[in-house]
Protein backbone atom coordinates (compact mmCIF):
# COMPACT_ATOMS: atom_id res chain seq x y z
CA UNK A 1 0.00 0.00 0.00
CA UNK A 2 1.22 3.48 -0.89
CA UNK A 3 -0.07 6.72 0.54
CA UNK A 4 0.62 9.99 -1.25
CA UNK A 5 0.53 13.49 0.20
CA UNK A 6 0.87 16.56 -1.99
CA UNK A 7 2.09 19.95 -0.83
CA UNK A 8 3.40 23.19 -2.26
CA UNK A 9 0.26 24.61 -3.80
CA UNK A 10 -0.80 28.20 -3.33
CA UNK A 11 -1.65 31.50 -4.96
CA UNK A 12 0.78 32.91 -7.51
CA UNK A 13 0.66 35.62 -10.14
CA UNK A 14 0.75 34.79 -13.82
CA UNK A 15 4.33 34.21 -14.93
CA UNK A 16 5.35 32.94 -11.51
CA UNK A 17 6.55 29.53 -10.36
CA UNK A 18 5.61 26.87 -7.86
CA UNK A 19 7.07 23.50 -6.96
CA UNK A 20 4.70 20.79 -5.88
CA UNK A 21 5.88 17.86 -3.81
CA UNK A 22 4.38 14.40 -3.45
CA UNK A 23 5.59 12.53 -0.37
CA UNK A 24 5.03 8.79 -0.49
CA UNK A 25 4.85 6.24 2.27
CA UNK A 26 5.86 2.69 1.47
CA UNK A 27 9.12 1.63 -0.11
CA UNK A 28 7.42 0.29 -3.23
CA UNK A 29 6.78 3.82 -4.50
CA UNK A 30 10.30 3.92 -5.83
CA UNK A 31 9.52 1.14 -8.33
CA UNK A 32 6.23 2.65 -9.53
CA UNK A 33 5.74 5.11 -12.33
CA UNK A 34 4.19 8.32 -11.11
CA UNK A 35 2.02 10.98 -12.62
CA UNK A 36 0.55 14.41 -11.97
CA UNK A 37 -3.02 15.29 -12.88
CA UNK A 38 -5.14 18.36 -12.34
CA UNK A 39 -8.81 19.15 -12.10
CA UNK A 40 -10.39 22.56 -12.50
CA UNK A 41 -13.93 23.29 -11.25
CA UNK A 42 -16.53 21.78 -13.54
CA UNK A 43 -13.94 19.94 -15.61
CA UNK A 44 -12.68 16.40 -15.79
CA UNK A 45 -9.38 15.39 -14.26
CA UNK A 46 -6.68 15.86 -16.88
CA UNK A 47 -3.20 14.51 -17.35
CA UNK A 48 -0.24 16.81 -16.72
CA UNK A 49 2.93 14.71 -16.66
CA UNK A 50 4.26 11.21 -15.95
CA UNK A 51 7.64 9.82 -15.01
CA UNK A 52 9.05 6.30 -15.00
CA UNK A 53 10.28 4.71 -11.78
CA UNK A 54 13.91 5.34 -12.77
CA UNK A 55 13.29 8.92 -13.78
CA UNK A 56 14.64 8.30 -17.26
CA UNK A 57 11.38 8.56 -19.21
CA UNK A 58 8.86 11.39 -19.13
CA UNK A 59 5.74 12.45 -20.95
CA UNK A 60 3.95 15.79 -20.73
CA UNK A 61 0.64 17.21 -21.78
CA UNK A 62 1.05 19.64 -24.67
CA UNK A 63 -0.40 22.43 -22.54
CA UNK A 64 2.49 22.27 -20.04
CA UNK A 65 5.37 21.12 -22.22
CA UNK A 66 8.35 23.41 -21.84
CA UNK A 67 6.97 25.02 -18.67
CA UNK A 68 6.57 22.11 -16.22
CA UNK A 69 9.15 19.54 -15.16
CA UNK A 70 8.38 16.28 -13.37
CA UNK A 71 11.06 14.63 -11.27
CA UNK A 72 11.53 12.30 -8.33
CA UNK A 73 13.97 11.46 -5.57
CA UNK A 74 13.64 7.76 -4.80
CA UNK A 75 15.87 8.04 -1.75
CA UNK A 76 13.47 10.55 -0.24
CA UNK A 77 10.43 8.73 -1.68
CA UNK A 78 9.20 12.03 -3.07
CA UNK A 79 8.02 13.23 -6.43
CA UNK A 80 8.01 16.80 -7.68
CA UNK A 81 6.37 19.01 -10.25
CA UNK A 82 8.22 22.25 -11.01
CA UNK A 83 5.84 24.69 -12.64
CA UNK A 84 7.21 27.79 -14.35
CA UNK A 85 5.60 30.54 -16.43
CA UNK A 86 2.27 29.80 -14.82
CA UNK A 87 -0.91 30.91 -16.54
CA UNK A 88 -4.41 31.51 -15.14
CA UNK A 89 -5.58 28.42 -17.04
CA UNK A 90 -3.23 26.32 -14.89
CA UNK A 91 -5.52 26.99 -11.92
CA UNK A 92 -6.73 23.64 -10.58
CA UNK A 93 -6.37 21.09 -7.84
CA UNK A 94 -3.23 19.10 -8.58
CA UNK A 95 -2.99 15.41 -7.73
CA UNK A 96 -0.07 13.02 -7.76
CA UNK A 97 -0.62 9.37 -8.51
CA UNK A 98 1.30 6.10 -8.65
CA UNK A 99 0.95 3.26 -11.15
CA UNK A 100 1.78 -0.15 -9.68
CA UNK A 101 1.47 -2.08 -12.95
CA UNK A 102 5.23 -2.19 -13.70
CA UNK A 103 4.30 -1.32 -17.27
CA UNK A 104 7.01 0.21 -19.42
CA UNK A 105 4.36 2.49 -20.90
CA UNK A 106 3.75 5.81 -19.16
CA UNK A 107 0.00 6.17 -18.83
CA UNK A 108 -1.90 9.40 -19.32
CA UNK A 109 -5.35 8.37 -18.13
CA UNK A 110 -6.49 8.51 -14.49
CA UNK A 111 -7.90 4.99 -14.58
CA UNK A 112 -4.38 3.61 -15.09
CA UNK A 113 -3.20 4.84 -11.69
CA UNK A 114 -3.79 2.94 -8.48
CA UNK A 115 -2.83 5.36 -5.71
CA UNK A 116 -3.80 9.01 -5.36
CA UNK A 117 -3.07 11.88 -3.05
CA UNK A 118 -5.67 14.25 -1.69
CA UNK A 119 -4.68 17.12 -3.96
CA UNK A 120 -3.24 20.59 -3.52
CA UNK A 121 -4.82 23.80 -4.83
CA UNK A 122 -2.92 25.94 -7.31
CA UNK A 123 -4.41 29.33 -8.15
CA UNK A 124 -2.83 31.59 -10.75
CA UNK A 125 -4.04 35.17 -10.82
CA UNK A 126 -3.93 37.32 -13.93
Amino acid sequence: QVQLVESGGGLVQAGGSLRLSCAASGRTFRVYAMGWFRQAPGKEREFVAALSWSGSNTVYADSVKGRFTISRDNVKNTGYLQMNSLKPEDTAVYYCAADRSYSTVLHTTPISYDYWGQGTQVTVSS
